[in-house]
């Protein structure tokens, strides 16, 4: 490739670090399409006759089954993928071969190649989460009206449902899909004609290469176009947050299948056992996808690092682009995978849940809000009055609602028998019925709104 500039060729040590070719070979669907919609172009312009333009067509579909069929060779010598095809096509069809590459650098070509990639890498996370998110609901309206405790700091707060616990999720998938979607419409521009750098002296049609890869238009300004990867960027950025939310959600389940809670039972096909202890069911995919979103934060920030120094237009330390995205996609469908059997395969506990929901005085602030409502008594006093109360209980080791009322009125006269309607963890979520609240009956509008928004209708 080089020779007509260089004498020798380049040490084992420049070959080995040069090559990329052993990751980049994930590209080449989208670097034969996307040679095919510029060899396409180049004929309808009349760069390249029909017959050079219908062999190298062919001879790329001859290519693409190969590698079908037998996966990628790995020559190092020919680098990358670009050059990996273009030498196999040129031993295919012959000279005709070399005529692919006008009017195009291996620039503008791996701009458009990881962009298709990265396009496609967003449209199978927004699917993966669609599904995430249809078994998110379909658990919440099971369990609408299934009480649980609600916890801040990991301590009993107040009760809610798992319905509602479950929606939570829903809501934050909700806005993963978005930054996806956001990502997806921001990097929808075709690099493809912009050249090395400064763009080319050939009379081609990039509207015309940019409509048939699927882009919405080609990129404004060739500099930028050939050394952007904020398209990488957003994707990591977008996936970073997205796993988060997925181990925010696995650390739950594994919390849930311990033993002192005994919220959940998980599923078989998500756990493993011990080499040592027969009794152990370990939740070990939800460790790991909760593993995985360190992972995936540092993959965000290896290419943040490659990225922040770089002059325009392309440098070298832009090959290192793609593996931290590869890997973030691989690592992100596993977890959106594995979460979403959890959820959907997963045996909830709801007895032991209730349980758990009257333990820790979870009822007190509604015992508050009553003394308000009920007593108008300012919030403040009736707050202390309620910390009186719950002192008393933890005395006795008994729940608010078994104070005998005589108890109840020595700490505070304006206390009367109706107080009992407010106590129980069931008239609590109840009571929680504004909007977006924990009530059953909100949660159940909730569900059918998401439904319908996911076609699940």
């Amino acid at each position: 490739m080089w020779g007509g500039r260089f004498e020798a060729g380049p040490s084992a040590i420049m070959r080995e670090i040069n090559a990329s070719i052993p990751f980049d070979k994930a590209l080449w669907r989208q670097d034969i399409a996307a040679s095919k919609a510029h060899v396409t172009m180049l004929g309808a312009q009349q760069i390249v006759s029909d017959a050079d333009m219908q062999a190298i067509l062919d001879g790329l579909d001859a290519v693409a089954a190969e590698y079908e069929a037998d996966g990628v060779p790995e020559d190092w010598d020919l680098e990358d993928i670009h050059m990996t095809t273009e030498s196999r096509l040129s031993e295919l069809i012959g000279a005709a071969a070399g005529r692919l590459h006008t009017a195009r650098s291996r620039n503008d070509q791996v701009a458009t190649d990881f962009r298709l990639w990265v396009r496609d890498a967003l449209e199978q996370a927004d699917a993966g989460l669609e599904a995430l998110q249809k078994a998110l609901v379909s658990r919440a309206g099971e369990h609408a009206g299934s009480i649980m405790p609600g916890f801040t700091h990991l301590q009993t707060a107040q009760p809610v449902t798992l319905g509602h616990h479950l929606m939570a999720y829903y809501e934050m998938i909700a806005r993963d899909r978005s930054r996806f979607a956001d990502a997806r419409a921001r990097l929808n521009k075709c690099p493809l004609g912009s050249a090395a750098l400064a763009g080319t002296g050939f009379p081609i049609d990039r509207e015309m290469t940019a409509q048939a890869l699927g882009f919405d238009a080609p990129t404004d300004n060739s500099l930028d176009a050939v050394s952007d990867r904020d398209f990488a960027l957003d994707y990591l950025m977008a996936a970073a947050q997205c796993s988060l939310h997925l181990s925010r959600l696995a650390e739950e389940f594994i919390i849930w299948a311990s033993q002192p809670f005994g919220f959940v039972r998980m599923p078989d096909t998500l756990s493993t056992g011990s080499s040592i202890m027969p009794q152990k069911k370990n939740p070990d995919a939800a460790e790991l996808v909760r593993g995985h979103a360190g992972r995936i934060a540092g993959c965000l920030s290896a290419l943040m690092m490659t990225m922040k120094g770089l002059p325009l237009a392309y440098s070298k330390d832009m090959q290192d682009d793609k593996p931290p995205v590869f890997e973030a996609a691989g690592l992100l469908a596993l977890s959106i995978a594995a979460m979403t059997g959890m959820i959907a395969d997963s045996t909830f506990r709801t007895d032991r849940m209730r349980e758990a929901a009257e333990l820790g005085y979870a009822t007190a602030t509604d015992l508050a809000d009553w003394l308000v409502t009920q007593a108008d008594i300012p919030f403040r006093e009736a707050h202390h009055i309620t910390g009186a109360a719950v002192k008393l209980a933890e005395t006795r080791g008994c729940a608010l609602d078994a104070l005998p009322l005589a108890d109840l009125q020595a700490i505070d006269a304006r206390i009367d028998d109706r107080v009992y309607a407010a106590l129980s963890v069931e008239a609590s979520v109840a009571a929680r019925c504004s909007h977006g609240g924990t009530a059953p009956d909100e949660v159940r509008k909730r569900v059918v709104q998401a439904r319908q928004l996911l076609g699940m209708e």
